[in-house]
């Protein structure tokens, strides 16, 4: 026995963990001293250096904050890991001062953001200055995004891709056609929003508002689980920006007034979200003025029973939860992403509102299978 511990070669990475063995029929003299003493230099060094090269693949997106590419970070021995990047532009600030402010001020939220690594939140990896311009290094998320799935086109193209069985079945359980654009049925447009629930209640958790809720920066993921991305307008509630960017379509009623954006201003337009999948149609132009979109925001409340289609109005949980979402009062609205849902027998917590009834089902598993069999007609080049 002895013999044959003398034979195996034991490694651990730290002093309380259990090795890891490794044997070999015959035991082999180690041949590597010049090795080994670069290995033990390196390995005490209390600050390491080295540069890492992004390839640039692809053009992702391009908005009014800047340009996102997916990009390919190689490594060493055929290693490679696709990245999305983001160059911010200085293009919308007064004053190159103006600009390193506020980036100073998206790189703490970067730093706040990169520490909670929540699964339905995008993980970002580096904030870099190059020449003062600054850079964003994310996870590449293999997905779609909402508003590419939303789009007529999409639902077409699945239509004529897809078997005749396989397009039966989307329709009764994922998605069908709405009056403008396609619909996602109940459970599919809850199990998204719960996703995107827990990735805002940990924000805010940390004292962070997202600010930019809207399709475009929604995805989901390959994995079946949605994931909010895009924090450039993100600010930490301790650290208010001197300028705001809004998507005034996706914004709450306070926000488009000119007042304080606060996490119950996501949750509004997590709302707007929520129902724009279950009505099949934009509510908000974004080519009205601000006064109009005021207005309908302030009328959607009543207008949700011509809005949505019979099987969510039907809904009385549904119907309430859209309501803590969507009311034009934050103060009308869940008082957080975790709050307690008022209803007529009393308060219950939030998760357990949303799976009693016909919204017990879980729809990861066909949001995996749906998004893959996109992802492989996207690679045959068929959307």
């Amino acid at each position: 026995m002895n013999e044959s511990l003398d034979r195996i070669e034991q490694t651990t990475t730290g002093e309380k963990l259990q090795p890891t063995e490794s044997a070999d029929s015959d035991f082999v003299e180690s041949h590597c001293g010049e090795l080994l003493a670069r290995y033990e230099k390196q390995a005490q060094e209390p600050r390491l250096s080295w540069t890492t090269h992004l390839r640039l693949l692809r053009k992702l997106g391009e908005g009014g904050q800047g340009i996102v590419y997916l990009a390919e970070r190689p490594g060493a021995d055929n290693f490679t890991l696709p990245v999305a990047i983001k160059f911010f532009s200085p293009e919308r600030y007064k004053t190159p001062e103006d600009y390193d402010a506020d980036m100073v001020r998206i790189g703490n939220v970067a730093s706040a953001v990169a520490r909670i690594q929540h699964g339905n939140l995008l993980l970002v990896q580096n904030y870099l200055d190059r020449e003062r311009i600054r850079v964003m290094i994310m996870e590449w998320v293999e997905g779609f995004d909402l508003r590419r799935l939303l789009t007529p086109r999409m639902y077409n193209l699945m239509q004529d891709r897809f078997s005749q069985k396989r397009w039966l079945q989307l329709n009764q359980v994922l998605v069908t056609a709405g009056p403008e654009q396609p619909r996602f049925k109940p459970g599919l447009a809850v199990a998204i929003v719960r996703n995107c629930l827990n990735a805002l209640g940990a924000l805010h958790r940390h004292g962070i508002v997202h600010a930019d809720i809207k399709p475009a920066n929604i995805m989901l993921k390959a994995s079946g689980q949605a994931k909010i991305i895009d924090i450039g307008s993100a600010f930490q509630l301790n650290d208010l920006p001197k300028r705001r960017s809004i998507t005034p379509a996706y914004a709450s009623v306070e926000v488009l007034h000119g007042d304080e954006t606060t996490p119950l201003s996501d949750l509004a337009s997590l709302g707007y979200v929520l129902v724009e999948l279950l009505s099949g149609q934009s509510l908000f132009s974004a080519e009205q003025d601000a006064g109009k979109l005021l207005y309908a925001k302030r009328e959607v409340y009543d207008l949700l029973p011509e809005i949505l289609p019979e099987e969510v109005v039907r809904n009385e949980l549904l119907m309430s939860f859209i309501h803590g979402l969507v009311a034009p009062r934050p103060e009308d609205r869940f008082q957080s992403a975790e709050a307690a849902v008022v209803v007529e027998d009393g308060a219950a917590a939030f998760h357990r509102q949303l799976v009693k009834g016909d919204l017990a089902s879980e729809y990861e598993n066909d949001i995996r299978v749906w998004i893959e069999e996109l992802l492989e007609l996207e690679a045959k080049g068929q959307l």
